[in-house]
């Protein structure tokens, strides 16, 4: 079984707008979150947003097992015609880890169909993730639950289908609660929605949530053999007695 292949997109806006967010992620949000996936045993690569095509041409997406998603400033500034491409990648069994503030991102609203509201709070509070599935492997070597000191608040209702299978579910201080870990099937392709990783704190610097991202990338990934789904006109495995020929195609 060859190495899993992930690509790690960030927007790469605010790390060099903001000196605080500089400090917390002097290389990017990318690097922090490839060089945890590395230590753990994948292939790895970056692709921001000022890159031609957004570091996403064609032949990157189709050496691409995963890619995980982190944006915020600049949603609006994503092509649609990437957007469609890393759609259509999905459908055909490319995993999907996105973070945070991506939930807001065209791609995850295209695959979910819904606008993906949600409430939120900016106060530096504590959040509790309590692990909801403790045997699902997203949650993989994780407690009952995660302690953050600083988060940002995420609160329900959120706009998004009924996950599959919900992983995490978040406590704050403030006293709002939050689907914090959301599994889906698209297609062919797997998407994991995770919560935790505002910019201004050190979210991706705790080892539990690199954990869980590593293991969000392992589940994501597509199965070696997984059958094929092409569709189209079909011929018939045995013979049908008929004699039919209505038909407009």
């Amino acid at each position: 079984m060859t190495e899993t292949s992930v690509t790690v997109w960030n927007e790469y806006v605010h790390e060099r707008e903001s000196d605080i967010v500089a400090d917390v992620y002097p290389d990017g949000i990318h690097e922090t979150l490839a060089t945890a996936l590395e230590r753990r045993g994948f292939e790895t690569r970056t692709a921001t947003l000022e890159e031609p095509e957004h570091g996403l041409p064609p032949a990157v997406l189709d050496e691409t097992d995963v890619l995980t998603w982190w944006g915020h400033a600049a949603h609006d500034e994503v092509a649609d015609e990437v957007v469609e491409r890393v759609t259509s990648h999905v459908l055909d069994g490319m995993g999907l880890v996105v973070l945070h503030s991506g939930h807001f991102s065209k791609v995850f609203r295209s695959l979910m169909g819904t606008t993906c509201r949600l409430k939120w709070r900016e106060a530096a509070e504590r959040e509790r993730l309590w692990v909801v599935e403790p045997s699902h492997p997203v949650a993989a070597g994780i407690d009952e639950c995660i302690e953050l000191e600083e988060a940002e608040m995420y609160g329900e209702r959120f706009d998004v289908p009924q996950p599959e299978t919900l992983v995490f579910n978040s406590w704050f201080e403030g006293g709002e609660v939050f689907r914090s870990g959301c599994c889906y099937r698209r297609g062919n392709g797997k998407v994991f929605y995770f919560r935790p990783g505002h910019e201004t704190y050190p979210v991706y610097h705790d080892e539990e949530i690199q954990r869980v991202i590593a293991n969000a990338v392992e589940w994501a990934a597509p199965v070696d053999d997984m059958a094929s789904s092409t569709g189209g006109n079909t011929d018939p495995r045995e013979q049908i007695e008929t004699d039919d020929d209505r038909t407009v195609h």
